[in-house]
């Protein structure tokens, strides 16, 4: 009998959308002998878990009865005790070889276990990326230990407890490569980035199945094959679709603030490869809130998903920026605001792939160039940016805090805090609508 495991991640706010989420159910249903894993980030974000705080996940959790799961950064949104709770009351194994709090492992969870199907014994361990207590505030308290040095220690155990396959549910993004090629282990199901990903490096499989329930990938470790599930083609599980319907009427969050004639896509094509009109509205809203001078919104923080497009409502604005993260205003020289365009290129976020552009912007105009791998052009308001001129930069809050994406900004630039992020989406769309364009705020070239 074939050793298969069905591998999802990152479903984030595929509950949002209840028939996606009914379909995905079914897949996992479906799924015969083979297990079922996920990779982390699969409570949170999106407007239910906003809600509910994650335990919307357990719908589908209770219905399709995962076997083994880790945590990614945002299945800590609302505080490692809420987490703890969404882990005790899930049907799987949860197993986390690099988290802490105060020494002990969050929920109680294992750094390992084994599963036995097809006649052999299947270790699984999990790894988180150890940069997330500076992606999420709310992670601040976790301790997180190298993912490389604690898979080598877990694989160990594991390969000593009789395994006979050792797989990593992984949620370090582009770290997947390094982990692979220093650990001995026989494959590593990612999550963290919405690509999707089938590789092979040395005598290790690598799969991630990208974000927001679209595909579950089948991993046979026998044969070494990886079977693409696309989920809008499987039938809809009624009872969890059912249940989130029902969930999402009780959040009161269905008022329409207005209409969108032209949907605006938030696929990774639009989001993290320059301009965008999702990310054009945003950036204005944020803008209009603040009457600041330009604005910018992280390309990672609007949430990828279906288009946004006719009746728009507060819950449509609220799954494209899910966070409880108000927009603030920094004040900085010119030559400070410069630096935080130079951040939008380039970097290591162990979420991003080498070539996404991460920045959405309002008031300015940006040439980058490639060729040169810097900023060949900067304007506010139609004029080229006074390094010894002061400006006012409205975004998230959350920019102020990381040092992983903008280091430029920081809390010492923070001059005033304005509503959560979705609340001022809602009032710019009442009071302004959503109609963005492409206007050419953000140009990418290679000069010779």
């Amino acid at each position: 009998m074939a050793v298969r495991i069905f591998h999802y991640s990152d479903l984030e706010n595929v509950y949002d959308t209840p028939a996606q989420a009914g379909r995905l159910a079914s897949v996992l249903r479906n799924r015969g002998a083979a297990l079922a894993a996920g990779s982390g980030d699969n409570t949170a974000p999106g407007v239910l878990s906003l809600v509910s705080e994650g335990r919307q996940a357990l719908d589908l959790y209770d219905a399709v009865e995962p076997d083994v799961e880790t945590f990614g950064n945002h299945d800590f949104d609302y505080g490692a005790d809420v987490t703890s709770e969404v882990v005790a009351d899930s049907p799987q194994t949860w197993v986390s070889a690099n988290v802490y709090r105060d020494g002990d492992r969050v929920g109680g969870v294992d750094p390992w276990t084994i599963v036995d199907v097809g006649g052999a014994h299947v270790g699984f361990l999990g790894v988180l990326d150890d940069a997330t207590p500076s992606l999420n505030p709310m992670a601040s308290d976790l301790t997180v230990t190298d993912p490389v040095a604690a898979t080598r220690e877990a694989a160990a155990e594991l390969r000593d407890a009789g395994a006979d396959y050792v797989v990593v549910l992984s949620h370090l993004g582009r770290g997947d490569e390094e982990l692979a090629a220093a650990t001995d282990v026989d494959a590593v199901l990612g999550g963290h980035i919405p690509a999707e990903r089938v590789e092979r490096l040395d005598d290790t499989l690598l799969t991630r199945p990208g974000s927001g329930g679209e595909v579950v990938l089948e991993v046979d470790l026998d044969a070494g094959e990886v079977t693409r599930h696309v989920v809008a083609d499987a039938p809809i599980y009624e009872p969890v679709a059912e249940r989130l319907r029902e969930r999402m009427a009780e959040t009161g969050l269905n008022d329409t603030v207005g209409h969108v004639a032209d949907p605006m896509e938030r696929t990774e094509s639009t989001l993290f490869r320059g301009e965008s009109r999702i990310g054009n509205f945003v950036a204005d809203a944020y803008r209009w809130a603040a009457g600041a001078d330009v604005a910018l919104q992280n390309s990672g923080g609007v949430r990828d998903g279906p288009a946004i497009e006719g009746d728009v409502t507060v819950a449509d604005l609220v799954s494209v920026v899910p966070f409880e993260e108000p927009v603030s205003v920094a004040e900085l020289s010119g030559a400070e605001l410069l630096d935080v365009f130079r951040g939008a290129k380039g970097g290591s976020l162990g979420f991003a792939e080498p070539d996404w552009w991460h920045a959405h912007v309002s008031g300015a105009e940006l040439a980058w160039d490639d060729a040169a791998s810097e900023l060949a052009a900067a304007r506010v308001g139609g004029e080229p940016v006074d390094p010894d001129a002061t400006y006012t930069l409205a975004t998230t809050d959350y920019l102020f805090y990381t040092d992983d994406e903008f280091p430029a900004l920081d809390e010492a630039h923070r001059v005033e805090r304005l509503d959560v992020q979705h609340q001022v989406l809602a009032e710019y769309a009442r009071k302004r609508g959503i109609d963005p364009e492409i206007e050419g705020r953000v140009t990418m070239h290679a000069d010779d």
